[in-house]
């Protein structure tokens, strides 16, 4: 069984005593997050526990994940979930995320924004929605929120569980903490074996490991009359890409489609930041360097004088990965920790990344050492490959087949999730019935 609420380490009571006496910070907090576009204003009552939704009567299970990559891992999860005749709560903390979830969230599913890990916001937003079950993904562990759902019984669960080393060595310096919040969770659903070792070190007494459910995500969708328009307007062009790219990668791409174009007039470098926002400032610094930049966000189109296509909008990912075949993960040049290779992969990319890859550390090991990406740490190297790639079409689309092969190789976590949850579907399911018998 979880621990008891009322058995709690110094730090975690001084964390809630430090979260509320903060509760008056809450509007400058939110102030400033939403004048850097880090808030809806039109739902910034849900960031305080106010919901903006009715609740359906009957069992609810709450999914929180952090962002986009969280949300777009568990999609299939939810679509299960639904299957099953059980209401969804999905909670996410970013705008981003947000948004996607408004267009791609299925019917029979809500979503609000998580409450600040504040005492009383979170504890408006529990007396609310009455969660009968609670699923936090991947590396989701505020204190405030899984103390609260404990205390209240409600069974709390781990899916697609992720520890980097980073984050391991962070808590090993307060084991006591980490080793009574995972105390609380039921059951924890790890991604590998290297983080069921971590979790199991800091404490986690039931660990069960189902793999990766980003492997099993579907091939992203696309708008076909928006494929056919963009990819008549880049026909004949050699396209690269730069996907969820992060600040201080963008001047390198721009001194590698310098490099490049010397031997490649036609390039076009297509650049998806990782926070859509920074478009216009990307825009600025590649005019700066010489190039004709455009903006997708403002309505143009990647017209023949065009040196960099800036996709400043969301949801449009499988646009880009099925019109370059050539693909560099953002995040991965700099300190982030990389991003997902696995969306590109799936749409035929071959893909390149830098040395930073910490968030996904056991998928680009396994494909650097098979040869199915290829790993670079500035601008001369990816300079070379992108253009080895570019005259080796044959050697590239061997690479991009095996990276595809090792991808459909490792999925089966959406199955293992699912057998593993389904007790806890099954007592939400009698219970139901029995209260309306």
């Amino acid at each position: 069984m979880p621990l008891p609420a009322e058995s709690m380490p110094i730090t975690l009571s001084a964390y809630r005593i430090a979260a509320e006496a903060g509760t008056a910070l809450a509007p400058w907090l939110l102030a400033r997050r939403l004048a850097r576009g880090k808030e809806n204003p039109d739902r910034i009552a849900e960031r305080h526990g106010r919901p903006s939704a009715q609740r359906p009567g009957g069992p609810l299970v709450w999914l929180h994940g952090a962002s986009v990559g969280e949300f777009v891992a568990v999609l299939p999860l939810v679509e299960r979930i639904l299957a099953r005749r059980l209401t969804v709560l999905m909670t996410t903390g970013t705008v981003t995320s947000a948004e996607l979830a408004q267009r791609r969230l299925p019917a029979g599913a809500l979503h609000q924004f998580i409450p600040l890990d504040m005492p009383c916001f979170v504890t408006r937003f529990l007396d609310y929605w009455r969660p009968d079950l609670a699923l936090f993904v991947e590396s989701e562990l505020w204190p405030n929120l899984i103390l609260s759902a404990s205390a209240r019984r409600i069974p709390i669960i781990l899916v697609n569980g992720r520890m980097s080393e980073r984050s391991f060595g962070r808590w090993r310096y307060f084991p006591k903490t980490i080793g009574n919040l995972l105390g609380r969770f039921d059951l924890c659903l790890v991604r590998s074996q290297g983080d069921a070792k971590r979790f199991g070190a800091l404490g986690a007494p039931r660990i069960s490991i189902t793999g990766n459910l980003k492997f099993d995500v579907p091939a992203l969708p696309v708008d076909a009359g928006k494929l056919a328009v963009l990819a008549d307007a880049v026909k004949g062009r050699t396209v690269v890409a730069a996907a969820s790219t992060h600040p201080g990668e963008e001047s390198v791409l721009f001194d590698v489609h310098r490099r490049l174009k010397v031997a490649c007039p036609d390039l076009l470098t297509v650049i998806a930041p990782r926070h859509p926002e920074r478009g216009p400032a990307i825009a600025e610094i590649a005019a700066t360097a010489g190039f004709l930049a455009a903006l997708r966000g403002r309505g143009a189109f990647p017209a023949g004088e065009i040196d960099i296509y800036i996709f400043d909008t969301l949801g449009e990912l499988g646009l880009i990965y099925r019109l370059a075949p050539i693909v560099f993960m953002g995040g991965s040049l700099v300190r982030h920790g990389g991003q997902n290779p696995i969306e590109a992969i799936k749409l035929g990319a071959a893909v390149l990344h830098g040395p930073h890859v910490s968030n996904f550390d056991d998928i680009y090991e396994e494909l650097d050492r098979t040869d199915a990406a290829a790993l670079v740490s500035d601008a001369g190297e990816l300079t070379d490959r992108i253009g080895a790639w570019i005259e080796d079409r044959a050697g590239r689309e061997r690479v991009a087949q095996r990276a595809k092969l090792y991808v459909e190789k490792l999925g089966g976590a959406l199955d293992l999730t699912l057998s593993a949850l389904e007790p806890y579907f099954m007592q939400l399911r009698t219970e139901n019935r029995s209260a309306h018998a």
